[in-house]
């Protein structure tokens, strides 16, 4: 079990100054934003798009604020399980985990589209360059989730199986790697793919082709990942994770077939 070895060498606290104590969580989420911005840029280059440095830092933060935001208003309101309308503090208590990545996705839509509007950039364009970007936050929060050790997945004897502290003394599917590899490395090779073509796809090819995976592989993963201890199963073998999932494929499908029918340039400013 080479991996499971790898996992008891790492550490939850990538570093400590005094009392301050840096986590790999937050440092992935600083990493995955600043790499999405770099991704934005070279992206928004060849398109050839009159969009700012300014401007994409802009909507960067502004995306910043809704991931954080959503994602834990997602999980408090779908995965909390009553939990936090008797603890309603708790519902600040960022350290201690609990973010949706389906809110994240509504609360970066919501961000940048308020930060659009604000310098009057299009919203369309801005979504589809920011999922070509997103992957590479994904990647990163999911492996921060295997150093933290927590969504691991269920039981199996596959050699790459991993033995977590609070998962019982069994070796489990590191399903947050399959979800890294899945979610952040394979999508972001997708997009990045179809971004190189110019001209550029027609507006919201990117955001359909992004929903559709995500939606596919999070409902495959989640086969080997155990659901979040106060929710459990909510029927048969399905869990909140697919329930949430799958309005993403359909929603990814009808946007691409919108896409291609209004068959819209990539713009920047309007």
């Amino acid at each position: 079990m080479f991996l499971n070895e790898l996992y008891h060498s790492l550490n939850p606290v990538a570093f400590s100054l005094g009392p301050l104590s840096v986590h790999w969580y937050g440092i992935a989420y600083l990493a995955g934003f600043a790499l999405a911005a770099w991704v934005i840029w070279r992206v928004s280059r060849r398109w050839e798009l009159d969009l700012t440095a300014d401007d994409i830092m802009s909507i960067v933060i502004g995306v910043a604020f809704g991931v954080i935001i959503g994602a834990r208003l997602f999980y408090v309101l779908f995965y909390g399980a009553g939990y936090y309308l008797e603890h309603p503090l708790e519902i600040f208590a960022l350290n201690q985990g609990g973010m949706s990545f389906h809110g994240g996705l509504v609360g970066a839509v919501v961000g940048g589209s308020i930060v659009c509007r604000t310098y009057h950039i299009s919203i369309p364009t801005v979504c589809d360059l920011g999922v070509i970007g997103a992957p590479w936050g994904l990647f990163f929060g999911r492996c921060a989730n295997f150093v933290n050790g927590e969504l691991w997945g269920k039981e199996t004897s596959l050699p790459w199986g991993v033995m977590f502290p609070t998962g019982g003394n069994v070796y489990r599917h590191p399903s947050q790697l399959y979800e890294a590899v899945l979610e952040g490395l394979v999508i972001f090779c997708v997009l990045f793919a179809l971004s190189r073509r110019r001209p550029a796809r027609p507006q919201g090819t990117f955001m359909g082709v992004f929903l559709v995976l995500y939606g596919v592989f999070r409902f495959l993963v989640e086969f080997v990942r155990v659901p979040d201890a106060q929710l459990g199963y909510l029927f048969g073998p399905i869990t909140m994770g697919q329930c949430l999932s799958l309005p993403l494929v359909v929603l990814g499908v009808v946007v691409l077939v919108l896409s291609r029918r209004l068959n819209r340039p990539q713009v920047g400013h309007l």
